[in-house]
């Protein structure tokens, strides 16, 4: 007897999917409606907000919708790009919050308080920490989108955010961005962030956040082209009451204009031009990009003493250093016509020949030359060896030069009783 056979079905077996496996439709609107009436419920109670917010980060999806979130809290409701808010198509739906930093009063304590939201916020939730970076770089480029007014308290809130360290100062090249700097909204934010910053913290505290996002030599990008001089940088930031700004931005340049310089001086030693032609060309560019004497004759010897590839044996090195700075000693008389300059100098190789032990011995014979080619005078090596001299090899320096310093001595005071003969 034969078995019935099941019926073929056309239909085929139904595969279950898990839920995590699910993908869920992204829909920032719907988040943004939910966040901007429950915040509304709280009124202008900025520990209720945050009482709201800590509360519905367990229930919506605030990895997810972070961008929205921060925007929300921020600027009142959703971007679009360039920093228009995004309206619903129904009118009468509520689309902004009441409370953010756009409509806190631009006051430095205000915007704390404001900031305080934001710090518990991202306490609570770690992950938007990176998330409220990424907004605030995207925010700055939005910057020509909002209002002055806004700009103005959004200014005053990132400088507090930036002094309390809830960001980095990586946010700040947004203002590099071509359209801000074109039209100096860049520049203006930026000065009115540094002010607030300035009054939070020291000037070493916004430098070495800048040091730490390596900007700090980017602030002249700020400036349109035709206007990234030295002169009108300083004039700008001291103008607008940024006088550790400017002092900063000076040192800056001076380190630029003196590498150059360094290296332009190395190409002349090396092309063994003319000891005048040189001494012309540097005292031109001191001029030109205001150097002091103080800083152009170190640079002088440092050109000269690199120069050539010094023999490890001191006994001929002594030989061979006389031999070079007898050259280029009427270079380096140049620029010791002040005595700081020559005290400087002196220091300069005092430190040289501690710090390059085969020139130890050699250091008195420098000092002599130096005295003879009228590089240094007696007042300076007099004043060296009182009480200008570096710690480095002091003993051994001064015990070297003591006999030519007694010398000096003893021909100051013959000179005196000649005077008063």
């Amino acid at each position: 007897m034969s078995q019935k056979q099941p019926k073929p079905t056309l239909g085929g077996q139904k595969i279950r999917t898990r839920k995590r496996d699910e993908k869920k439709t992204f829909e920032p609107t719907a988040f943004r409606d939910e966040i901007v009436q429950g915040l509304n419920e709280q009124g202008d109670d900025l520990e209720a907000i945050s009482r709201y917010l800590d509360k519905q980060g367990s229930r919506l999806d605030y990895r997810r919708y972070a961008e929205t979130l921060l925007d929300i809290l921020i600027a009142g409701g959703m971007l679009a790009p360039g920093g228009s808010l995004i309206e619903d198509a129904d009118k009468t739906k509520t689309c902004r919050v009441d409370v953010c930093v756009f409509t806190t009063p631009d006051d430095v304590a205000a915007m704390r308080t404001q900031a305080e939201v934001f710090n518990k916020l991202i306490r609570r939730y770690k992950y938007l920490e990176k998330s409220f970076e990424d907004e605030m770089k995207k925010i700055l480029i939005f910057l020509k989108g909002f209002s002055q007014e806004e700009r103005a308290r959004l200014a005053t809130f990132t400088a507090v955010v930036l002094a309390n360290g809830q960001v980095t100062a990586n946010i700040l090249p947004s203002l590099f961005h071509e359209n801000l700097v074109k039209e100096g909204i860049g520049l203006d934010f930026a000065t009115a962030v540094f002010k607030t910053w300035l009054a939070e913290k020291d000037v070493n505290h916004l430098i070495s956040c800048l040091r730490r996002a390596s900007i700090e030599q980017r602030l002249p990008e700020l400036f349109p082209a035709n206007k990234r001089s030295q002169e009108h940088l300083e004039s700008h930031f001291r103008a607008a009451g940024l006088g550790p700004v400017a002092d900063f931005q000076r040192g800056q340049q001076n380190v630029t204009y003196k590498r150059e310089l360094q290296k332009k001086l190395g190409d002349m030693i090396h092309a063994e031009d003319d000891v005048k032609e040189i001494v012309i060309y540097v005292k031109d560019y001191m001029k030109k990009n205001q150097l002091t004497e103080q800083e152009v004759v170190v640079l002088v010897w440092n050109s000269v003493m690199n120069s050539v590839e010094w023999n490890k044996k001191e006994d001929l090195v002594a030989e061979q250093a006389i031999r070079l700075l007898k050259a280029y000693a009427p270079l380096l008389a140049a620029f010791t016509t002040q005595g700081r300059s020559e005290l400087d100098l002196l220091v300069k190789i005092q430190n040289y020949c501690y710090d390059n032990i085969q020139f130890m011995k050699v250091f008195q014979k420098i000092l002599v030359l130096f005295y003879k080619a009228d590089v240094l005078s007696e007042d300076a090596i007099l004043k060296w060896y009182k009480e200008r001299h570096s710690s480095k090899g002091k003993s051994v320096f001064l015990e070297q030069t003591k006999q030519f310093v007694e010398w000096l001595q003893s021909a100051e005071e013959e000179s005196e009783e000649e005077d008063e003969d």
